[in-house]
């Protein structure tokens, strides 16, 4: 088992979009190249937890440092392959982001969840998550 950083012109791109997919339904791979890309610059970064060749779980993060919470890892994205949960992929790429975060000298790592995805939120809150906030958005095409 290993956990990679995936740039945005790797060639295992497709499979970690694979499992990414299962979070983000809505993007194509086009749409997921097109937007990694685009983000890269601006800090955003893919880590994947690999068994072998194959990848099991997916993170996307990056540093931000803000009035509120100083430095943190923002965790956009994180999932592991449906045939995949429950078996430690997703702690243990968690405990990746969290020792990311600590070498980096921040003070947390936070994240947002959809409110529907009650199984992500049992997961966050064995990993010491707690609820800090709901988050609005204003969505300007409506």
């Amino acid at each position: 088992m290993s956990i990679e950083e995936i740039a945005p012109a790797d060639e295992r791109l497709p499979g970690v979009f694979d499992v990414m997919r299962e979070l983000r339904t809505h993007l194509s791979l086009d749409d997921f190249r097109r937007l990694y890309q685009e983000s890269h610059p601006e800090g955003y970064r893919v880590a994947a937890l690999f068994e072998g060749d194959e990848p099991r779980a997916v993170a996307g993060y990056r540093f931000v440092t803000n009035l509120i919470s100083g430095k943190h890892i923002y965790v956009d994205d994180l999932v592991t392959g449906e045939k995949w949960r429950s078996q430690g992929y997703g702690r243990r790429l968690n405990e990746y982001l969290v020792q990311k975060a600590q070498d980096e000298g921040c003070g947390s790592v936070q994240l947002d969840s959809a409110v529907h995805r009650a199984e992500a939120h049992r997961f966050y809150f064995r990993e010491h998550y707690r609820v800090a906030a709901f988050h609005f958005g204003r969505y300007l095409d409506e």
